[in-house]
């Protein structure tokens, strides 16, 4: 009888990184230094090397394979850390090599969150992936279990063990499903009351450690956790601000992203994204001194892309203070309309501009707009009316109706997202601005 159990694992930490030459994009070292870090591990050394194309059972090469349980002899290693991910056959393969816990870039990010999270609602979405990144990597642990046997004396009425698992593991993720689905049930409802008390919602998107949550405590004179670190923040935070020639808005400060983040946080984490998805304007806020900063804004444009997101974005350049003879100042399109602010959250430098600009695509974005709705539109009708859009309604012999309403272009999109519904199927009309009030 062979029994195969994974390694626990520990913090002393062996990190590779290898180059694949037949792939433009590889994952930054740096950055996964910081990743390593961010979870706590100690870091003994770094094994680099380049490839054409993945090992199919290491990944790496056998010869940097042996190099590596060399180390982890050598050193006393507990943990090796792959910057890349890995198949669960090429996890438990290099296990066995190495005779220590591997992990791959996807697990390491996953231990970050698990770390990280905070709210029962951060919890649930961060136990959500981890089983789902888990659930491909059962392995069969005794393997007199491993299947049911025939014979006299060897017949089994019930599941082998890793059947047992698989189903286990399955009921968990259904449980943690319906959980997070009365999660955003509850998230809707927030935004529906906010929608129809016509107050904007500002969400802040960005590359972790962007510096996300100190521009939100900047605005919002809050205490959220912030820290010069990697996914600092996991759970959302919602708080109301006034802001001056604009009111109430309600600014929402969500997690950072990075580079290929792992689908599973992705799936995982929907019901706080749809703060981002549905949100009135989105704050991108970038790291200006960074020499990567147009690599973190095309991985952030990305997730925004895969979690279908419409709404309008001002990019947010900050730590300016970190440049050389850099002054605040907006930036603005052929229209005049503000496009990006560069400032300095740390420093109160260019809070004037971005309150500016803010006031500027919220206030001017008023739009008179003339709808033709189909009879079958009730739900499109019902959801302006809630929030008090509709200005003039005017009914046909063939049952549509035109009807004037007022509100953002943003917030157009998000209702008619909502009923699966596009401008093209409510004949719009070119609109027109409204007369500031």
């Amino acid at each position: 009888m062979e029994f195969f159990e994974r390694h626990q694992g520990g913090e002393k930490a062996i990190l590779v990184h290898l180059e694949l030459k037949q792939y433009s994009q590889d994952e930054d070292l740096s950055e996964f230094q910081l990743l390593a870090l961010s979870a706590g591990a100690q870091i003994l050394t770094v094994v680099t090397g380049s490839r054409q194309k993945p090992d199919a059972k290491f990944y790496a090469g056998s010869g940097k394979v042996e190099e590596i349980a060399q180390l982890v002899q050598e050193l006393g290693a507990d943990l090796v850390l792959f910057n890349h991910s890995l198949t669960p056959a090429q996890e438990r393969n290099l296990e066995r090599a190495c005779q220590c816990r591997v992990l791959d870039r996807t697990g390491l990010i996953l231990d970050i969150f698990a770390q990280r999270a905070q709210t029962f609602e951060g919890k649930l979405q961060v136990e959500l992936a981890q089983l789902k990144h888990l659930s491909s990597r059962l392995v069969r642990g005794w393997t007199h279990l491993e299947r049911q046997k025939g014979g006299i004396g060897l017949r089994g009425p019930g599941e082998t063990q890793l059947e047992t698992d698989r189903r286990l593991l399955k009921n968990r993720v259904v449980m943690l499903s319906e959980r997070l689905e009365k999660v955003r049930q509850t998230r809707s409802q927030g935004r529906a009351s906010r929608q129809k008390a016509a107050i904007p919602t500002i969400s802040l998107v960005g590359y972790t450690n962007a510096g996300k949550s100190t521009l939100f405590n900047r605005i919002t004179q809050a205490e959220v956790y912030a820290a010069d670190q990697l996914f600092a923040t996991l759970d959302p935070t919602l708080r109301r601000v006034e802001i001056d020639s604009l009111g109430t808005v309600v600014l929402v400060d969500t997690v950072g992203f990075v580079r290929h983040l792992p689908h599973q946080l992705v799936e995982a984490f929907r019901a706080t994204l749809e703060e981002t998805v549905e949100a009135d304007l989105l704050l991108h806020v970038v790291d200006a001194a960074s020499p990567e900063r147009e690599i973190q804004i095309a991985a952030v444009n990305e997730v925004l892309q895969e979690i279908g997101s419409q709404s309008r974005i001002l990019m947010i350049y900050n730590k300016i203070d970190c440049l050389e003879s850099h002054e605040p100042r907006i930036d603005v399109d052929e229209q005049g309309k503000p496009i990006a602010v560069w400032l300095s959250a740390r420093d109160n430098l260019g809070m004037n501009e971005l309150h500016q600009a803010l006031a500027q695509l919220l206030v001017d974005d008023l739009q008179c707009l003339t709808l033709h709705l189909q009879p079958h539109y009730a739900k499109l009708r019902a959801q302006l009316f809630a929030i008090n859009a509709i200005q003039q309604e005017q009914l046909c012999e063939d049952g549509t109706s035109y009807v004037t309403v007022q509100l953002s272009q943003a917030e157009l999109n998000a209702i008619l997202r909502r009923v699966n519904l596009t401008l093209s199927d409510v004949g719009l009309t070119p609109p027109a601005p409204v007369a500031e009030w």
